[in-house]
């Protein structure tokens, strides 16, 4: 071999490991997070500062990398096939390609890359330093820039349009996986998904309906409006004037305590109202969120379309949209959805339709009816008496438990003899009461 061999094989075993070096980084690059690496810099892990520099503009370091790894692999198979062609003509060209192709697919793709997905962060952290130079290489930097300028007289434009390049269906789709692959615990994934269902929620499906609502009239006494207070275990209560509906103000344990203490404990509460906010039942809980913490409020009067008053929600309420139930040794457990057999369940007239579709898998609609009971009554058209049942959609609606005109428990029942995708419009079958 003479030296122009000799540099061609070196120039290829150069090229070869570069080619590694880069496949280790792109895949440690793009398995890096800016929140991720902005946590190994608050540990002061080497290379984390300049991972963070790195992913404020990533596009420009994985465009870097793109090039030089392409470039890698043309020049290596070209100076591969001549240097053999030399010695063995046209089959020294095709054997020089065969070999170019096996030895980066292996050598130089799958298996660094694969060890890259295995130790991310070790490898992103080593690469850092060389992705900082190359990214920053002032005629690395040129050439990309005008490569794109080109992709850009062919494809008009200046890159990519502001999108949704990941969809919501995506990112729930992968936390699912991430469930499976034992990355993240089911309580995050139903997190992921409750925020993503907690923009599309309206104040009226998690309010606390007007029936329910445990308020003072506002000539009561301040002694006595603190033991309801105490009795209920709320620190905050609405006030009404005449009728429960009449909500003014909202009242404070914590003024009524401080009146009390200064001897004012016979005095009505009127004094001691605080302007209470009102919403529309309509309004975006995601919306309201925003509105409680800019304006430093944790409780709200709900009202419907005509203005009467419609139910109330705190921030409490809000925050177990995404975070689930909250609970504290003062809360009175509420009874949930009891599985009784496989294809039978008891739930609480209260109980979310959405929360139902989920625990049998079921397609009931929730745009008409926010609740079981709202759903139980919209079919039979009256209050239903206890025992009296209807069918719908595949599944029998029966009304357990009914007090003074409110469902207070409903037993669900999956019928396997019916049709579960029956249309939505389709009229329900009714029995009588037992």
């Amino acid at each position: 071999m003479d030296s122009a061999d000799l540099l061609a094989v070196a120039a290829i075993i150069a090229l070869f490991f570069l080619a590694v070096v880069l496949a280790i980084a792109e895949t440690s690059f793009l398995r890096m997070s800016r929140p991720k690496a902005a946590a190994l810099a608050d540990d002061h892990r080497r290379g984390a500062r300049l991972l963070v520099r790195l992913l404020e503009e990533p596009e420009e370091t994985i465009n870097a990398v793109t090039l030089l790894a392409l470039a890698a692999q043309i020049i290596t198979a070209n100076l591969l096939g001549v240097l053999l062609a030399g010695r063995l003509g046209v089959w020294g060209l095709v054997l020089g390609l065969v070999l170019n192709v096996v030895v980066f697919f292996v050598f130089a793709e799958a298996a660094p890359k694969t060890w890259a997905i295995q130790h991310s962060t070790r490898a992103a952290l080593a690469v850092a330093p060389f992705l900082y130079v190359l990214s920053r290489f002032w005629p690395v930097r040129m050439l990309v820039k005008g490569l794109l300028g080109l992709v850009n007289v062919i494809l008009p434009g200046k890159g990519l349009k502001d999108g949704p390049f990941v969809t919501e269906q995506e990112i729930r789709a992968m936390a699912d996986v991430a469930v499976a692959e034992n990355e993240i615990e089911e309580d995050e994934r139903e997190m992921i998904h409750s925020i993503f269902e907690f923009g599309d929620t309206v104040v009226r499906e998690v309010m606390r309906p007007r029936p329910d609502i445990i308020a003072v009239e506002v000539d009561a006494m301040v002694d006595d409006a603190i033991g309801r207070m105490i009795d209920a275990g709320f620190s905050r209560l609405p006030a009404y004037e005449g009728e429960s509906d009449n909500i003014t103000g909202l009242v404070y344990l914590k003024d009524l305590v401080r009146r009390s203490a200064d001897g004012n404990g016979r005095l009505p509460v009127r004094d001691a109202l605080r302007p209470a906010v009102f919403v529309p039942e309509s309004k975006n809980v995601s919306d309201l969120l925003q509105q409680m913490r800019a304006e430093k409020f944790h409780m709200a009067i709900v009202v419907d379309e005509y203005g009467d008053t419609a139910g109330l929600i705190t921030m409490e309420d809000l925050l177990e949209e995404i975070v689930g139930e909250i609970s504290d040794e003062y809360d009175v457990e509420e009874p949930e959805i009891e599985r009784l057999s496989p294809t039978v369940v008891r739930v609480p007239g209260g109980t979310n339709i959405g929360d139902l579709n989920d625990e049998l898998e079921a397609n009931l609609p929730d745009d008409e009816w926010d609740t079981v009971g709202g759903l139980l009554l919209n079919l039979l058209g009256h209050v239903p008496q206890e025992g009296e049942c209807v069918e719908f959609r595949g599944l029998e609606f029966c009304a357990e438990r009914v007090v003074q005109r409110r469902v207070q428990s409903v037993l669900v029942t999956v019928l396997p003899t019916i049709d579960d995708a029956e249309a939505p419009d389709e009229e329900p079958s009714r029995s009588p009461a037992s």
